[in-house]
C-alpha cells in the first residue's frame, strides 16, 4: 500500500525530475520555434504543488496529498499539456478520496477517473497524444490490479504500457511521423509516472540539476551568491572571510572539501583574503576547515543563517501580502474584458480597445489558470469576456471559468489578430449571446501569419531546418523557411492576402527597429498598390519579428 508520505514524496520527486528534463520534452516539438512549450508547461504545472506538499507532515493521508496536489496543479496549469496533466491528477484525487493508503485497485480507479476528466475537457480529442498514453496506462492499470496487489509491480506495468504506447504515437499522427518524434505531452507523462514509481520502489527523492558555480572575482562575490535559486537542500547558509596564512594551501582544496558537505559553494580569493559561501548542515565543519587556510576576519564576522526558517517566513509574508493586496472587484458594468498578450505595444492596444486587464503572456510564457482567474476577478463587470489569443492558453482559461462564480465567456481566439478583431466587433448595446456570435464570426475571418526563427536544427517534412533560419507560419502551420526577415514577411503576406482582402496589419516585435519596420511597410504598400492598405503597429512582442493580420 502507498501511504500519504510516499505519495507526497513521489509527486515532489516527479516535479523535480520533469523540471530536470523539460528541455528534452520541449525539443520534441514538431516545429523548432522558440517556445516555452510542453516540457516547461508540465514542469511549471506540477512544480506549483511542491511548496504545499512539503508542508504536509508524514502523518498525512493519501487522500489529503492527492487533493492538495490536484488543487495546486489546477491553479498552476499552463498550456494544454499542463491543463491535461492537472485534469489527470484531479481524477486521481477523486479516486483516492477518503483513502488513508492507496492500493492497486484505488490507483486503477483513480487513473480511469483521470482519463475521463481529461477527455471531457478537450473539445476534439486527438489520438496519438498524451490522452492516448494516459488512456492506455489506465486500461493497463485495471488489468494489472486483477493480477497483483503489489503496488510497485502494478506501477511498473502501468509505466511499461505507457512507454510502449508512447512509442506508437509517432505512427498515429502524421506530423509526428514526419518529424520522427513521439508526442511531447505523452513523454512528459511517462517521465512523471516513472519518477513516482521510483519513489514507490524505495528510491530517494530526485535531486535538482545544478548549474556549475560561475567564475567570479572577489568583487563579484555577492552577485554570485545572490544568483542561487531558492531550492533548499541544506539548512545553513554559511559565509566567512579569511586572511590567508603564509604558505596557504591551494584554495581549490577548500572548495573541494566544502562540496562534499554542502552545495552552492562559492570560494574566491586574491593575494590576501579568501571569501567563502556554502549551504551545509555542518557549518562547524566548514569553519574548522577554513582555519587550515587562514584566520577569520572580524569585519565582516562569520555568518550562519537557518535558510529553512528564513524561507518559511518569506512564504508566510508573501502569502499574507498577496491575500491583503488582492480583492475581487465589484461589478460596476455589464461587460468586461481580459486579454492575454506579450509586448508593450500589444498590451497598450488591447487597453485602448477596452480590455480591463491584460494578462502578460503568450507563446513564450503561457499564463497559469490562477493568473487568468485573478484577472477575471479583478475585472469590474457582471460578464467577463476572456481572449486567450493563443491556442495553448484556451484550456487554461476554460479551467479558470470553473473556479469563479462570475459569468465568463472564453472566446476561442488563437492569435493576437483574432483577439483584436473580436474586440472591435463588440457592441455594448447587444446582449451576451449576440456579442459572442458576432465576435466569433469576426475573428474567424482573420488570417494570421507569424515570422520567427528556428530555435534548433530539425527535420520537418523532409526538409532540414537550421538553427537561426527564418520560419514563416501560415495560421499556425509552417509554410516555408527563408534567410531574410523582410523577404519572408512579404512572401507570407502575399500568400495570405489572396481573395477578398481589404487590409494588412504588420505588428513588429521587440527585435525589429521602427526604421526597418517602416521601410518594409513602404515596400509592401508599393507592391500591393491600391489593392489593399498596409498598416504598421509596434507590438513590442518577443520571439516573433512580425505578426501579420490579414482581413
Amino acid at each position: 500500500m502507498i501511504n500519504g508520505s510516499m505519495l507526497r514524496d513521489a509527486i515532489i520527486s516527479a516535479a523535480i525530475t520533469i523540471n530536470n528534463r523539460k528541455r528534452e520534452v520541449d525539443e520534441l516539438n514538431v516545429y523548432p520555434v522558440p517556445d516555452g512549450d510542453t516540457g516547461t508547461n508540465m514542469s511549471m504545472t506540477i512544480g506549483n504543488s511542491v511548496a504545499e506538499l512539503k508542508r504536509l507532515d508524514d502523518k498525512v493521508t493519501a487522500s489529503e496529498v492527492a487533493s492538495t496536489a490536484a488543487s495546486a496543479f489546477l491553479r498552476g496549469a499552463r498550456g494544454n499539456s499542463g491543463v491535461i496533466l492537472s485534469l489527470i491528477f484531479r481524477g486521481i484525487s477523486k479516486g483516492l478520496a477518503g483513502c488513508e493508503e492507496a492500493g492497486c485497485d484505488n490507483f486503477a480507479d483513480a487513473l480511469q477517473l483521470g482519463v475521463e476528466a481529461a477527455y471531457k475537457a478537450v473539445m476534439k480529442p486527438v489520438e496519438g497524444t498524451i490522452l492516448t498514453v494516459v488512456k492506455a496506462a489506465a486500461a493497463k492499470a485495471k488489468e494489472a490490479a486483477l493480477s497483483t496487489s503489489d503496488d510497485v509491480l502494478f506501477w511498473h506495468d502501468v509505466c511499461d504500457e505507457a512507454e510502449t504506447v508512447l512509442g506508437k504515437t509517432t505512427e498515429m499522427l502524421p506530423q509526428l511521423k514526419k518529424a520522427g518524434v513521439v508526442d511531447a505531452g505523452g513523454k512528459g507523462l511517462v517521465i512523471i509516472f516513472r519518477a513516482m514509481t521510483a519513489v514507490f520502489e524505495g528510491g530517494a527523492i530526485a535531486v535538482p540539476d545544478e548549474a556549475p558555480a560561475p567564475e567570479v572575482t572577489v568583487d563579484s562575490f555577492r552577485t554570485a551568491v545572490s544568483e542561487y535559486d531558492e531550492e533548499i537542500n541544506y539548512t545553513y547558509c554559511t559565509e566567512f572571510m579569511l586572511e590567508k596564512k603564509e604558505n596557504c594551501p591551494d584554495v581549490f582544496m577548500l572548495r573541494a572539501y566544502l562540496e562534499t558537505i554542502g552545495d552552492c559553494v562559492v570560494v574566491v580569493d586574491d593575494d590576501e583574503i579568501i571569501k567563502v559561501h556554502v549551504h551545509t548542515d555542518n557549518p562547524g565543519n566548514a569553519l574548522q576547515k577554513g582555519l587550515e587556510f587562514g584566520r577569520f576576519i572580524n569585519d565582516p564576522r562569520p555568518k550562519i543563517e537557518n535558510m529553512r526558517i528564513q524561507h518559511e517566513n518569506k512564504v508566510k509574508e508573501a502569502k499574507a501580502a498577496e491575500e491583503e493586496g488582492f480583492a475581487p472587484a465589484e461589478p460596476e458594468k455589464e461587460f468586461g474584458f481580459v486579454a492575454v498578450a506579450a509586448g508593450h505595444g500589444l498590451e497598450a492596444m488591447f487597453k485602448d480597445l477596452g480590455a480591463d486587464i491584460v494578462v502578460k503572456g503568450g507563446q513564450t510564457m503561457n499564463p497559469s489558470t490562477d493568473d487568468i482567474l485573478k484577472a477575471i476577478l479583478k475585472t469590474p463587470a457582471k460578464t467577463v469576456f476572456v481572449l486567450p489569443n493563443n491556442k495553448n492558453i484556451i484550456m487554461a482559461a476554460e479551467q479558470a471559468v470553473k473556479l469563479t462564480d462570475r459569468k465568463v465567456c472564453v472566446l476561442q481566439t488563437r492569435t493576437i489578430p483574432q483577439g483584436i478583431s473580436a474586440m472591435l466587433a463588440f457592441d455594448e448595446s447587444q446582449d451576451l449571446a449576440e456579442n459572442r456570435l458576432n465576435m466569433t464570426k469576426a475573428f474567424e475571418k482573420v488570417s494570421t501569419g507569424l515570422i520567427t526563427f528556428a530555435a534548433r536544427d530539425s527535420e520537418f517534412e523532409g526538409h532540414s531546418i537550421k538553427e537561426g533560419e527564418i520560419l514563416a507560419l501560415d495560421n499556425g502551420k509552417l509554410s516555408f523557411t527563408e534567410k531574410d526577415i523582410n523577404k519572408a514577411t512579404y512572401k507570407l503576406t502575399k500568400k495570405l492576402a489572396k481573395g477578398d482582402v481589404s487590409y494588412v496589419t504588420l505588428i513588429h516585435g521587440a527585435d525589429v527597429t521602427e526604421e526597418n519596420a517602416e521601410e518594409l511597410r513602404n515596400f509592401m504598400q508599393g507592391k500591393f498598390g491600391d489593392k489593399l492598405e498596409v498598416m504598421l503597429v509596434n507590438g513590442g512582442q518577443p520571439v516573433y519579428y512580425y505578426i501579420i493580420s490579414v482581413e
